[in-house]
């Protein structure tokens, strides 16, 4: 027994094992409480698996959460079925995950070379937050914010080797994958490497809430965007214009909280670019420019062709995101000469792990729907006066957001609505108000936490956020002068809708 309790979990901390095993047993207690049970296990559920999400530097969230929503489905709280309906309801962003993001692997080198440029030419530190804030906005308001998170954690990771393979003393290589540790790292580089870790930190966090920023604002920004945009039978344009008395304003204020925090230093902003960190990047950006082939250059033109192939076919959805970053490893590893199977198969590793964390969550998300535990809140959104239905929906819709999935509480009330208007209980124009608040709330709030976006949630479980230390509470932290600047210019225009 106690080898087993040792294999649990591996080397995560005694108390975390300890906490694991009191969250299986308590849970089938709960169920047995008379008549509110499955609501209180319910509950007790989403508590512990936000605990596992917010160690995620401890133990990945795979093991802890997989098993707390096996013991769900066991328990009866929901069946194999309502979990597999909530994976084919989002089988799209598995797609994206298997492939878009083994698409923007095989761009590394490409992306590392662009933004490279910008870090080097670009010495402002608020001016290039403002750059990576904006192209993130842009980027995701027509394209997709986990396509954009991939290639802003492929900049990352790509920053973080170059500097970690000169300080520990090894030479420049394009395919390296490792991405050290402090054990590597002498002694006298170490103030270097947390000012740059605090460096890429909030730029990292700057690019993701740039997502938001422009995921907000068009029909393929997010994908409840585009539910809505169904129900409210509103084509690309209608959209933008219905959402851009929010989106607007809320853009503006987000890009002033960049200036601010970076100023000021707050939040955990603020971190400069060492001078010994930014010499090291510009030698090395000379060193491959000097040393770069003729077969490296056309595998840079491959890339940027694959590059704009990328954003022209999701601008005009051609097809399914996920078929298109299949096609994009295809065209790229072709015409690269990339023809072995592990070589391949290093493009995977990032994405399958936070892929089975995603169909964790879904589990909990069906766990969610069949014990109905959103609706008391939906009943108290229609019992208030037309009037005031706009900004409660924006804050209901946004509370629900931070703890659950913002695609599934949009699906939940988006269809309340539709139901209303159908029914004859609302008129066209409260409806479409109503659909505004609905799209704002589960697209802005939810930037609190890593739950409510799946472009938080895969940045802080990827191979980036250990090696710059971004935990759950960090991120949290990170996120809150976005969160109190988004949700309080949101809720004041739609309060003026």
């Amino acid at each position: 027994m106690n080898s087993l309790y040792h294999n649990f979990l591996g080397n995560s901390p005694s108390w975390y094992k300890k906490s694991i095993i009191v969250f299986l047993l308590i849970n089938p207690l709960l169920v047995m409480i008379p008549d509110i049970g499955y609501t209180v296990a319910g509950w007790a559920l989403i508590v512990e698996f936000i605990f596992t999400l917010a160690l995620a530097l401890k133990c990945y969230p795979l093991q802890p959460g997989g098993l707390l929503v096996i013991e769900a489905v066991a328990l009866g709280m929901t069946s194999p079925a309502a979990v597999k309906s909530e994976i084919i309801a989002n089988f799209e962003v598995i797609l994206l995950l298997m492939f878009m993001v083994a698409g923007i692997f095989f761009m590394k080198n490409l992306l590392l070379f662009i933004f490279m440029k910008l870090l080097i030419n670009v010495r402002s530190k608020i001016a290039l937050s403002l750059t990576f804030s904006v192209m993130a906005a842009l980027l995701s308001a027509f394209l997709d914010a986990l396509t954009v998170t991939a290639v802003i954690i492929a900049v990352g990771v790509g920053f973080y080797s170059v500097y970690h393979k000169v300080v520990s003393g090894r030479q420049y290589h394009h395919d390296d994958h490792d991405h050290g540790d402090d054990k590597t790292v002498h002694d006298h580089h170490k103030e270097d490497l947390q000012a740059f870790r605090g460096f890429l930190r909030s730029l990292l966090m700057h690019g993701a809430v740039g997502t938001a920023l422009g995921g907000v604002a068009t029909l393929v920004g997010e994908p409840q965007n585009l539910l809505i945009a169904e129900k409210a039978g509103w084509d690309f344009i209608a959209f933008f214009l219905a959402v851009a008395p929010v989106s607007i304003p809320v853009f503006v204020a987000g890009l002033l909280t960049v200036v601010v925090v970076e100023k000021f230093k707050l939040f955990g902003y603020g971190d400069q670019l060492p001078e010994a960190v930014f010499k090291i990047l510009s030698d090395y950006d000379l060193h491959q420019t000097e040393q770069r082939t003729k077969y490296e250059i056309a595998q840079l033109w491959v890339q940027g062709a694959a590059a704009v192939f990328l954003m022209v076919a999701l601008a005009l959805h051609l097809a399914p995101v996920g078929l298109i970053g299949l096609t994009i490893i295809v065209v790229q590893t072709a015409l690269n000469g990339i023809t072995e199977e592990h070589q391949i198969g290093h493009a995977f590793e990032e994405a399958l792990p936070f892929t089975s964390l995603l169909v964790v969550f879904f589990a909990v998300v069906a766990v969610i729907h069949d014990q109905h535990l959103f609706q008391p809140i939906i009943d108290l959104v229609f019992a208030q006066s037309i009037e005031a239905q706009p900004l409660i929906m924006f804050f209901a819709n946004g509370l629900l957001s931070i703890i659950s999935d913002n695609v599934f509480v949009a699906t939940v009330y988006i269809n309340e609505v539709k139901a209303a208007l159908d029914a004859g209980d609302i008129s066209r124009e409260h409806f479409e108000l109503l659909a505004v608040a609905v799209n704002t709330g589960t697209n802005l709030p939810s930037v609190a936490t890593p739950n409510g976006q799946a472009a938080f949630l895969f940045l802080l479980t990827s191979a980036i956020a250990p090696l710059i230390r971004l935990s759950y509470g960090k991120m949290v932290l990170m996120a809150l002068p976005y969160t109190i600047v988004m949700t309080t210019v949101g809720a004041i225009c739609v309060a003026n809708l």
